[in-house]
């Protein structure tokens, strides 16, 4: 911790994260209203001392529902990364531990979905599941995996001929205790900086498919939602558009900075 304190790009991503992250635990204690009340005698307000971030088109508490949509953005990262973290060490593990035709298949197959873009892949597949946050989560997870699996069997094949690695297994070592006991630990720099820009990446890919209308579906507060309601009083209710513009901006810069911040920390040449 007291690394982070030294470096200003960790300790800036920290602090935003922070934030962001009591704000969105404590939601339902801060938020001054109902995220799903509807008042019609509220519709498009702007923001005041009783709105603080206005209200949308159906008179429901901007503030309020930006606070529950930062549950759901968070929530979606924390776990799509969760999910493709755990395919890629595994997969990542195999191919640089096993090498020869193991990691020629698992890495021709990593090529192939590199070669498809992400975001299109995603639209491709929840266009046959119905929209739900599982379903976003799950998927973002299952196409997001292949930088991980890289970086790790980058990691692998760098420390596989090392001296202590060898002695293992002239002791008899089991390869899952080489890999679990010795290779996973000294792997893990990689993994934490590319799980931490990962978050961030699958705020994105969440708040973008909200917009498109094939992610978390309304009633439910998003921060992808609330600015696809914005668009359609976008001339006169510029509330709608910027504070939620403005959370997704600031909670990828963020987990950027945490990541970038970490990189330098964790990598060694930098000691």
């Amino acid at each position: 911790m007291s690394k982070i304190i030294k470096n200003p790009l960790a300790l800036c991503g920290l602090i935003i994260i922070f934030i962001i992250l009591i704000l969105a635990l404590f939601a339902s204690v801060i938020a001054p209203y109902d995220p799903n009340y509807i008042n019609i005698n509220s519709i498009l307000l702007g923001p005041s001392t009783h709105h603080i971030m206005g209200t949308d088109g159906l008179g429901r508490d901007v503030f309020s529902r930006m606070l529950f949509g930062a549950q759901i953005s968070l929530l979606v990262g924390f776990v799509a990364v969760g999910i493709s973290t755990a395919i890629g060490i595994i997969l990542g593990s195999i191919a640089g531990f096993y090498r020869g035709w193991v990691d020629s298949i698992i890495m021709r197959f990593v090529d192939i979905m590199l070669s498809i873009p992400t975001f299109f892949l995603i639209l491709a597949v929840i266009a046959f599941l119905t929209p739900s946050i599982w379903n976003i989560m799950i998927v973002i997870g299952l196409t997001s995996w292949m930088g991980v699996t890289r970086l790790v069997r980058a990691e692998f094949l760098s420390l596989r001929r090392r001296e202590y690695i060898l002695a293992s297994e002239t002791m008899g070592a089991s390869d899952f205790n080489i890999i679990t006991k010795h290779l996973l630990p000294n792997s893990i720099t990689p993994i934490i900086v590319s799980s931490v820009l990962g978050i961030a990446s699958a705020v994105l890919v969440e708040s973008g498919l909200s917009f498109l209308g094939l992610g978390v579906q309304a009633p439910t507060a998003s921060w992808g939602n609330i600015l696809t309601d914005g668009k359609e009083y976008i001339q006169f209710a510029w509330w709608l558009s910027l504070f939620p513009g403005l959370a997704i901006l600031i909670t990828v810069l963020g987990y950027n900075l945490l990541g970038e911040g970490l990189r330098d920390l964790l990598d060694p040449k930098n000691k």
